[in-house]
């Protein structure tokens, strides 16, 4: 069996008594960063057997790794954080599991987009989750494309980026467009800010983007009013 473990996105408490258990059971863990996994693991005194699996390697090694869990062995597939094959890797070893017969289970856990989604004060139930944007080739015909798309909308973007991506979103979607940027989810320095695209950009552009972060934006003609203008909240826990 295969079964995929999500891994918390900020504070460690966030892990569910379940991952620690399947963690503790498995004969092999595969992760995306040995380094950043051991100190996870080593937390909560789990003593496993750690494999590096990362996009680098799941191609060469996804094959191999499922006819071993044919054979018998259970392995878990945790990422940095948050739910493995979600802007992660994982779909290459999900895929050649199920065509080699391999039972995948995904457990439920962390993931970064649903807390920054609730929060955004934008539509939740009909959202499309973009993920990281091509960074080159082929980004601008998918903003044109998603300037018509009526779902709110999800990306994911580092620090280096946010603004630059902003600015595009002002470009391509409408300065008056509503939005919302959580950085940081679960951590000591959490924050989300809430207003337009415009408005965004200014906050961002004078305040230097730390962290990962989650952009949420409204889809084309959703109604206009529950979002107020630039409002921050940031959370004090840890």
């Amino acid at each position: 069996m295969l079964t995929l473990v999500p891994t918390p996105v900020g504070n460690l408490d966030d892990i569910t008594m379940r991952a620690i258990k399947v963690l503790k059971a498995v004969d092999v863990i595969l992760c995306e960063d040995t380094r950043t996994s051991g100190i996870l693991l080593k937390h909560f005194g789990i003593e496993g057997r750690l494999m590096s699996h990362h996009k680098f390697n799941e191609h060469k090694t996804a094959h191999a790794l499922a006819q071993r869990m044919a054979a018998g062995e259970q392995m878990a597939l945790v990422t940095d954080a948050g739910t493995p094959a979600v802007s992660d890797p994982g779909f290459l070893l999900v895929r050649e599991c199920v065509e080699q017969g391999v039972e995948v289970q995904c457990l439920p856990g962390a993931t970064a987009f649903v807390p920054a989604l609730a929060c955004s004060g934008l539509p939740c139930e009909r959202f499309t989750f973009e993920g990281f944007l091509p960074q080159k080739k082929g980004r601008q015909t998918r903003l044109r494309e998603l300037a018509e798309e009526p779902r709110t909308m999800i990306f994911y973007e580092s620090p280096h980026r946010v603004v630059k991506t902003l600015g595009q979103f002002a470009e391509f979607f409408g300065p008056d467009r509503r939005a919302s940027v959580s950085r940081e989810i679960s951590k000591i320095h959490e924050q989300t800010v809430r207003g337009t695209l415009e408005e965004l950009l200014a906050h961002f552009s004078g305040n230097e983007p730390r962290g990962e972060f989650v952009i949420i934006v409204e889809g084309l003609g959703r109604m206009k009013g529950s979002v107020n203008p630039l409002r921050s909240k940031e959370s004090p826990e840890s």
